[in-house]
């Protein structure tokens, strides 16, 4: 009987252990369920106000319910997931690049892939063109800085990212594609077929007797530029401080003493090729670029590594809507200490700061961690910088092969 009793006790505790395991299994979160899952640890902090039971009721129904869940890839379901997650954000650079966009991006990062040549962004939610590329199918067929775009081929752009119009847009050499545009100042929309080209981004010119302007690709009216040399950056790319140092070498030897810099239609690029070259006319240890990562977390400070060799340069820098991004940074610190005017449109206003991370080999995150600030302290996400002289190109400017812009920083210098 003793043992008996014994056994019966054993029972009796083995059922309490395994009822008392299945409420307190019942009563784990959502959120460790996802982590058990995965079956890795993570520093995610689990927070009851997040329903986590939400998303999971969601894909369990799915695969219950979905007629044609035999044919579904789960892995894309979990690309899908990620991708949706970070588009609630409401920023359109913060996203997702599942292998194939992860692939194509690592191409675009290199300087060369195939495609029509143009930067694109959101600006107020719609798709625009921040700059076409210089001699690109973009530029010959007419894209300019400001552009709506409304289609891709048969593809309404309302609802696509930056990155799925990107996408659509680059394609195979020698294929083509149909662009639905929307110019600022036109009522009725236009359609440019435009056939793909190999892109190679281009990155610097100088002129130092005579300038003009480039229309569509094509060399414009000059005009004689006196005692003015005039550079061009058309990219911040890995190479572009080096060129830019040369380019100083041209101007220092040529015996000019004044600089017009041309950053029309430069989207951007490299941070640090914006700071090295914004050295050379700022003092040792200048800020060149605040970077705020809100959080109430320190910004941190780009400075001048005090190159400095010009005193008292007349100087003008040339901007538009497709000056974005490190062309603004370079712009703002150059404005903000005085040591040139800006003439032109105001700027696109891309100051924002994304970080790319690899989540497993063939996928990445790109995240905005930052905005950028001028040394004085103004945010150029939030409209641009604005030109000292603003002078817009018409029509009839183009009609006419004539720039505005450039005719009116020459006028400028001249009075310096």
């Amino acid at each position: 009987m003793k043992k008996f009793g014994s056994i019966a006790v054993i029972l009796l505790i083995l059922g309490v252990v395994f009822f008392a395991g299945l409420y307190v299994g019942s009563s784990i979160p959502a959120e460790s369920n996802v982590l058990n899952v995965l079956h890795k640890k993570s520093s995610l902090s689990l927070r009851p106000e997040v329903d986590f039971d939400l998303f999971w009721r969601a894909w369990g129904l799915a695969e219950d319910k979905y007629v044609d869940i035999d044919k579904v890839n789960r892995q894309e379901m979990v690309y899908g997931a990620t991708s949706g997650l970070l588009k609630s954000f409401g920023d359109p650079y913060t996203i997702f690049f599942p292998p194939k966009e992860n692939k194509e991006f690592q191409i675009e990062v290199r300087g060369e892939f195939e495609g029509v040549g143009m930067e694109i962004g959101a600006k107020k939610g719609i798709l625009t063109v921040i700059a076409p590329l210089k001699n690109t199918p973009a530029e010959k067929a007419g894209i300019k800085p400001g552009d709506k775009i409304l289609k891709i081929d048969a593809t309404s752009a309302s609802d696509l990212s930056v990155e799925e119009a990107v996408g659509l847009i680059r394609g195979p050499k020698n294929s083509k594609i149909k662009l639905t545009i929307l110019r600022d100042g036109e009522d009725q929309s236009r359609v440019l077929e435009i056939e793909r080209a190999v892109i190679k981004i281009p990155t610097l010119e100088t002129e130092a007797d005579k300038t003009a302007t480039t229309i569509n690709g094509k060399r414009g009216k000059e005009t004689p530029l006196g005692d003015i040399f005039v550079i061009r950056l058309y990219h911040f790319s890995e190479d572009s401080a080096a060129r830019f140092r040369q380019a100083l070498r041209e101007f220092v030897l040529s015996g000019k003493k004044k600089l017009i810099l041309d950053l029309r239609n430069n989207p951007g690029g490299f941070l640090e090729a914006s700071v090295d070259i914004a050295s050379w006319f700022l003092p040792q240890g200048e800020v060149v670029v605040q970077e705020d990562f809100g959080k109430n977390a320190a910004m941190e400070a780009h400075r001048s590594r005090g190159y400095n060799i010009f005193k008292d340069l007349p100087m003008v820098v040339l901007v538009n809507q497709g000056s974005a991004s490190a062309s603004e940074i370079l712009a703002g610190a150059l404005h903000d200490y005085g040591i040139a005017k800006l003439v032109g449109e105001r700027t696109f206003g891309k100051g924002s700061v994304q970080e790319l991370i690899s989540l497993t080999p063939d996928t990445s995150l790109k995240v905005t961690i930052a905005k950028w600030l001028t040394p004085k302290g103004q945010s150029i996400s939030e409209g641009g910088l604005a030109p000292d002289v603003e002078v817009k190109v018409t029509k009839e400017d183009i009609d006419a092969e004539r720039d505005p812009v450039m005719e009116k920083a020459i006028e400028l210098l001249n009075k310096m």
